[in-house]
């Protein structure tokens, strides 16, 4: 089955939603995002391609999030299985509000100069204080993740930066922290902000061999004994923490949200 997230946007809030309703359903599928499709031609194109990949429509789904009603007329008169994610809901919101929805792109999804520059902001912090590259500027930080390598630290920095304009920061604890006592000194000032990471160690194992494979890093007995240490030291310094084996990363951070009290950033 393949199926295709279509907007006149970036198409992440047509896979976002998407993706949330196949997770009700154990098919395997194949997944496409098309974003900004804004004209008739680029419709009609599209449109064309599906016909080409499945004439009958029979084996393919459409999430789509279109404003302009035109568009989005095209996109459904395909033969595919089509899903407008905002049909069934902006007619009943429109008579709670009692005010009708405009059908403007940038509105629709949420894009605001304020919002973008804020999250652009955050990425970029992000990026320069990954993986303890910059402690300097820890001060500006609303979380910092802890973890060993391989973690998960990076990608839930970035994703808690992009969805939700928070500036995260991480730090990789490594053999020569186990050594000392407690937390690595940089960390002490900063400790109502540190959320730790840990996972499986098997699962370590498999992530660092596909990185570096018969390496004392990727060995399984130096995942055990990191894993071990860190956990210790979440213990010792009654840190929240997560196991990140099993969850996503957009769970891993909804969570992180919700447990160290942090609101998505809206200015």
């Amino acid at each position: 089955m393949k199926i295709y997230f279509v907007s006149d946007g970036t198409a992440i809030t047509a896979e976002v939603f998407g993706s949330t309703m196949l997770s009700f359903f154990d098919v395997d599928v194949q997944k496409e995002s098309v974003p900004f499709i804004t004209t008739a031609d680029q419709a009609n194109g599209f449109c064309k391609q599906l016909h080409l990949e499945d004439p009958e429509g029979e084996n393919t789904l459409v999430f789509f999030t279109i404003s302009d009603p035109k568009i989005r007329a095209i996109i459904e008169s395909s033969n595919s299985h089509c899903y407008n994610l905002f049909g069934d809901l902006l007619a009943p919101i429109e008579k709670a509000l009692g005010v009708p929805a405009q059908p403007q792109a940038q509105k629709a999804h949420g894009i605001k100069q304020g919002v973008y520059d804020g999250r652009i902001d955050a990425v970029n912090y992000a990026l320069a204080n990954d993986d303890g590259a910059s402690v300097r500027n820890f001060d500006e930080a609303e979380i910092i993740l802890l973890g060993v390598s391989r973690s998960g630290k990076t990608p839930t920095s970035l994703y808690l930066a992009m969805q939700y304009g928070i500036k995260a920061a991480n730090y990789p604890l490594t053999e020569d922290d186990f050594s000392s006592v407690g937390l690595p000194a940089v960390l002490r000032p900063h400790r109502k902000k540190l959320y730790g990471l840990t996972i499986d160690p098997n699962r370590l194992h498999e992530i660092r061999t596909g990185r570096m494979a018969a390496s004392k890093y990727a060995s399984p007995r130096q995942c055990r004994y990191e894993i071990d240490e860190v956990e210790a030291i979440y213990r010792q310094e009654r840190l929240p923490s997560i196991n990140t084996t099993l969850l996503s990363v957009e769970e891993i951070s909804t969570k992180i949200m919700a447990e160290m009290h942090l609101s998505r950033n809206r200015n």
